[in-house]
């Protein structure tokens, strides 16, 4: 049986939209490594891939969260302004043509987006800024 790690719930990425996410995947030796990924949204699909732009291998968001063009159509590289299918992640348009963002195994599982037998760490985020972190808020009471 197929080890899930649950990233998200669906209702948590609209349509025609994508999310980033941050965590630590582990090696060979039993390191970590930061893993920054991202998920889409096509209807009712969704598609994983690593935030990296196959030109240099750099983060597509430039300003933490931002990966669709200004159209909304498509995702873009920050840097570099290749574009990207949101189904697909084969790259569009740009320096990277004839070439696609590296998947990620995704499954639905009970309304949660799931990673299907990724490694990670305990620990995700590490030192990469990730760009839905929430500030932690402590109610108390007297």
């Amino acid at each position: 049986m197929a080890e899930l790690f649950a990233v998200c719930a669906t209702y948590e990425i609209d349509r025609g939209d994508a999310r980033g996410f941050v965590l630590a995947r582990l090696e060979a030796d039993g390191s970590s490594r930061p893993w920054p990924i991202l998920i889409t949204r096509t209807g009712d699909s969704f598609h994983g891939f690593e935030n990296a732009c196959p030109h240099q291998g750099t983060r597509l968001d430039t300003v933490p969260g931002e990966f669709l063009d200004k159209d909304g159509a498509v995702l873009a590289c920050g840097r570099h302004g290749a574009t990207f299918d949101l189904a697909s992640g084969q790259c569009l348009d740009g320096p990277c043509q004839g070439q696609a963002l590296t998947p990620i195994a995704l499954v639905i599982d009970d309304g949660d987006v799931c990673l299907v037998d990724v490694a990670l760490a305990e620990e995700d985020g590490m030192d990469i800024e990730d760009p839905n972190e929430v500030p932690e808020v402590m109610i108390t009471g007297d």
